[in-house]
């Protein structure tokens, strides 16, 4: 009987293909396939009258209906979609039902739901206050309802289709790699470039958009990222936070800045929150001693062991 050795045995057979990449280099695929799927998505909303105006066609509903019926569907297929076909491909049914957990964790502290629904909305009314000289008008208690109203509508518009990609995937994962600091500023800057072709349209001021309204964006997301960061780590991984971090942000802003601000112009908002995310970034970062309530013994361990430089990538 002739024995074959090891230098004469067939190779194992390799996978190949598309769907191996993805299971090769999930966080450089996510990154890649949100983008892409968001921005192509994007692209009648920005060819049509709610942008360059190439086509002579605009959405039903003005702005809103341009937003709801142009923008929002890229925005799904774009962070959500990603992160849901990157974690079947390369973690399986196990991957996804960690994934989605961390959807359903509402059971937080209360005190973290009142830094947030109270504590966030205050510290923008102080800020937009530094910015304005103090110029506002006191709002009627009626502003409650289109708070509330907004508040719901945006968590199953803005913090669903975005949050489940940028934190609930790739925060996770970067992190584990990489540690929460480095993690925030990588994730914000993506988070910010994605947001980028909208610019070309209504909802980032065109035609009128100065060069550094984009730049500022991307500045914002880091800073803010880090909040971010720090909300999801110490809350137990509770995706639920940081949709309501991030909503209470674009809620307080439209509606509430809205009526105690009428006048104040998009920039000098944008100059504070800006001025406002970095501040508090910085404080949470000495507070924390950069770890920003990471604790890795404590996740949930669905990313199984893999070289680290495939799994970077």
């Amino acid at each position: 009987m002739s024995v074959i050795t090891a230098a004469e045995a067939p190779a194992p057979p390799r996978r190949g293909g598309a769907l191996d990449v993805v299971r090769r280099r999930p966080i450089l695929s996510f990154f890649v396939l949100a983008n892409l799927a968001s921005w192509i998505a994007w692209i009648p909303y920005i060819l049509s009258q709610h942008g360059l105006g190439v086509w002579d066609f605009a959405f039903p509903g003005g702005m809103g209906g341009g937003q709801i019926l142009g923008m929002l569907p890229g925005a799904y297929l774009g962070p959500i979609g990603a992160a849901l076909f990157v974690t079947a491909v390369a973690d399986g049914r196990a991957g996804v039902r960690a994934w989605v957990r961390r959807l359903w964790r509402w059971k937080v502290n209360w005190t973290w739901y009142v830094g947030i629904l109270v504590g966030v909305p205050a510290a923008m009314v102080l800020a937009a206050l530094a910015f304005t000289g103090g110029e506002a008008q006191l709002p009627s208690l009626t502003i409650l309802v289109p708070l509330v109203i907004g508040l719901i509508m945006q968590m199953v518009t803005t913090g669903l289709a975005e949050e489940p990609g940028w934190r609930d995937f790739a925060l996770v994962r970067v992190q584990r790699l990489l540690g929460a600091p480095s993690a925030a500023v990588i994730i914000g800057v993506m988070w910010g470039v994605w947001h980028l072709p909208l610019y070309l349209t209504e909802w980032g001021g065109w035609p009128d958009v100065p060069w550094y309204r984009p730049v500022e964006l991307i500045a914002f997301c880091v800073a803010f990222n880090v909040l971010m960061t720090w909300v999801f780590n110490r809350t137990g991984q509770s995706l639920p936070m940081a949709m309501l971090l991030h909503v209470s942000i674009n809620n307080t802003a439209g509606v509430v800045w809205g009526e105690m601000f009428p006048a104040m112009h998009r920039d000098v908002g944008q100059h504070a929150l800006l001025v406002g995310a970095t501040a508090a970034a910085i404080v949470v970062l000495v507070g924390t001693r950069g770890r920003l309530g990471y604790q890795p013994d404590r996740l949930d361990g669905q990313i199984a062991d893999q070289p680290v430089a495939a799994r970077l990538s």
